[in-house]
Parts: C-alpha cells; sequence; structure tokens
C-alpha cells in the first residue's frame, strides 16, 4: 500500500487532523490582529506607532502590555511550540503503518486537547485544567515519535 496518498486512510486521517491544526495555527494569528484591533492596543513594536489607514492616530500607550492581546499571543507561542512537532511526529507515524483505529483516536485525540486547550486559555481557565489539555496532546506526540522510531529500529 501506497503510505503518502490521500487513498491511504491513514495518511487521509493525518492530512485531516494536521490541517486542522494549520487552521488552528493560522487562525490564532488573525485573533490576535482582530484582538489588536478591537482594542486599538497591545501593540507589539514601536514602529507600529506609525500614522497608517488603519492606525490614524498613534499613541505611546497603545505599546503597553494588553492582557486581551497577549493572552492570544501567548496562545499562538503555545501552538507554534506544540503543533509544529505533531506534524513531523504524525508523519513519521503514518510511515510506521499503524492501524487506521490508532491513528485515528491518536491524531483527532490531538486535535481534540489543542481545542480543549484554546478553549481553557480564552476562558482564563487555571494552569492545571490546560495542563491536562497540553499533557494530553504531548503525551500524544511522544507516543507517535516512539512508535515510529521502534517500527524504524525493528
Amino acid at each position: 500500500m501506497e503510505f503518502v496518498g490521500f487513498e491511504n486512510p491513514v495518511f487521509a486521517t493525518y492530512a485531516i487532523a494536521a490541517s486542522l491544526m494549520a487552521l488552528k495555527v493560522m487562525g490564532q494569528g488573525w485573533m490576535t490582529v482582530y484582538r489588536m484591533l478591537k482594542s486599538n492596543s497591545g501593540l507589539a513594536s514601536p514602529e507600529d506607532l506609525q500614522v497608517g489607514l488603519i492606525n490614524k492616530n498613534p499613541d505611546p500607550s497603545q505599546l503597553e502590555l494588553n492582557d486581551y492581546v497577549d493572552r492570544s499571543r501567548r496562545m499562538h507561542r503555545n501552538d507554534l511550540e506544540n503543533i509544529p512537532a505533531f506534524w513531523i511526529a504524525g508523519l513519521l507515524f503514518v510511515l510506521a503503518d499503524p492501524s487506521l483505529l490508532i491513528t485515528q483516536l491518536l491524531m483527532y485525540g490531538f486535535v481534540v486537547a489543542r481545542a480543549a486547550h484554546f478553549v481553557a486559555y480564552a476562558t482564563r481557565q487555571s494552569h492545571e485544567v490546560r495542563a491536562t489539555f497540553y499533557t494530553i496532546g504531548s503525551l500524544i506526540v511522544i507516543y507517535m515519535s516512539l512508535h515510529a522510531l521502534f517500527v524504524l529500529l525493528t
């Protein structure tokens, strides 16, 4: 069977999960921009204070930390720290020819864990709640990596 192709249901599962995670990463960036525009604050760089079509009346206070904007940046940074490892481990896992059921449980489990992490962060849940969802996603990536290594080395 061809491992990398949409006719392989294991690879198709990976492609769906990887695409959803790509949309999550990109969407989080847009959410940050939306929050900056909505609050007219939380700008990241001094050059953002130049007069322009969007920022007609720049003010130095726009560079001050704004938790509404920064919370979105922190969520984005967390995605960038976790999702690329999923993309790599997931593809290697597919190449190890796992069963479809375990692939679906792991890959969609990761997507659900990242979605739950987003909700927990966006709604200001405790660190323990966020850490629970992070841990689930992290263990999934670790398992897929170890599984691929085991298959490769045996």
